[in-house]
């Protein structure tokens, strides 16, 4: 019997993340074949060269995918869309995959998904049915309704994609990839390189031994035009807040321009000394990273995800996870640097909080390859409307 082809498209630095012990599970498989798609933003520099950690952990890249235009906001990232869903079908057509792998709610993946089922291709989609308010939420719900199967991180996910008329039998709860690559963090917890002698970055280095905070914030695509003003409240917050911050620069999303340009100049303006910045590490040199903060700021998912698997302390900023279901790890605020501050202080007062499995429990990887192999990938769809 024939491997069944599995097409898997990444297209940024945090899909990767999201997927990778899946890839390896998949090329592991005696019944499934991997084709390996590498677009976007994952093969800038800029925003991290995801690619790099891909070569480095050794997967055979069938197709690089360029389809990122210059400019960061609205118009280009429309075009952007259009551009890969041409350049994507053309990959399809050249590697006659049984099936597609999509991943999340960016517009890449729209665009993977739109591609693939007008070329009669089925499609997985990991990820779907979570909440979370912008954009993102809008294209993981259209994203739901192209594809054939979906593989979600948690019940009320799965239950979700059901109430959008999706047939029950093509819903299997997996739990989420990234959070194999956390447990095997959490299991060997302590860190053992450092971080400025590994990446580089730009800024002052310093002590980590006495704490530190991890940054990650990135524009909302509905409130792009805000994101330097945004983005200048938690400057200001951790600057204050005296400890060591390693920051890590924002995905390509409209609004990312404003968000970096905020950040060189509030480096030029105030002279931080305590400020430092990455581009991007391997996926578990960051998770060690992150499993030692005293918390981690921003609006990234992976504070929410990976940082309640580890029991990491996150103060959730502005409306980018607005819905997500989340742990105790997580305190909510606004752009304010007073509340973020204050959130950051609460969260050392009470210490860290217990690990929470919610979207998984370190196997979804090898779950995702069984599901592929043995499941039924037709193109109908019978909606239980």
């Amino acid at each position: 019997m024939p491997r069944r082809k599995i097409c898997v498209v990444v297209t940024a630095r945090p899909s990767y993340s999201r997927i990778r012990t899946a890839l390896a599970a998949i090329s592991r498989h005696d019944g499934l074949e991997l084709q390996l798609v590498v677009a976007a933003s994952a093969l800038l520099d800029r925003y991290g060269s995801a690619i790099q950690s891909i070569e480095h952990d050794g997967f055979d890249i069938r197709h690089r995918v360029y389809m990122v235009l210059e400019g960061e906001n609205l118009v280009t990232s429309a075009k952007s869309t259009g551009i890969g869903l041409s350049e994507l079908a053309t990959v399809f057509d050249n590697l006659k995959p049984d099936a597609v792998v999509t991943i999340a709610d960016r517009y890449e993946t729209l665009a993977t998904a739109v591609a693939a089922s007008y070329m009669n291709i089925p499609v997985v989609h990991v990820q779907g049915g979570e909440v979370t308010g912008s954009i993102d939420e809008k294209v993981r719900h259209a994203v739901t309704k192209l594809s054939n199967l979906h593989l979600v991180s948690t019940m009320l996910a799965a239950e979700r994609v059901r109430k959008l008329g999706e047939e029950p039998e093509t819903i299997v709860v997996t739990g989420c990839p990234s959070i194999d690559i956390a447990a095997d963090v959490a299991a060997r917890p302590a860190l053992d390189f450092d971080p400025f002698e590994r990446y580089g970055g730009v800024g002052p280095t310093s002590d980590l031994s006495g704490g530190y905070l991890v940054v990650m914030q990135h524009p909302v695509t509905t409130e792009y035009d805000e994101a330097r003003q945004q983005v200048d409240e938690t400057l200001y917050a951790v600057k204050d807040l005296g400890l060591p911050v390693l920051w890590f620069w924002p995905n390509v999303d409209a609004g990312s321009d404003g968000t970096s340009k905020g950040i060189r100049m509030f480096r030029e303006r105030e002279k931080p000394d305590n400020l430092h910045l990455f581009r991007n590490m391997l996926p578990e040199d960051f998770l060690r990273l992150l499993c030692g903060a005293t918390a981690i700021v921003g609006n990234s998912s992976v504070a929410i995800r990976e940082g309640s698997f580890l029991g990491v302390p996150a103060v959730n900023v502005g409306t980018r996870q607005q819905g997500r279901e989340r742990g105790k790890n997580v305190v909510d605020v606004g752009h304010d640097r007073e509340a973020i501050t204050a959130a950051v202080c609460e969260h050392r007062r009470r210490g860290r909080p217990d690990r929470d499995v919610l979207y998984g429990d370190g196997k979804a990887g090898l779950r995702i390859a069984e599901t592929l192999s043995a499941a039924d990938l037709r193109i109908e769809k019978r909606l239980t409307y």
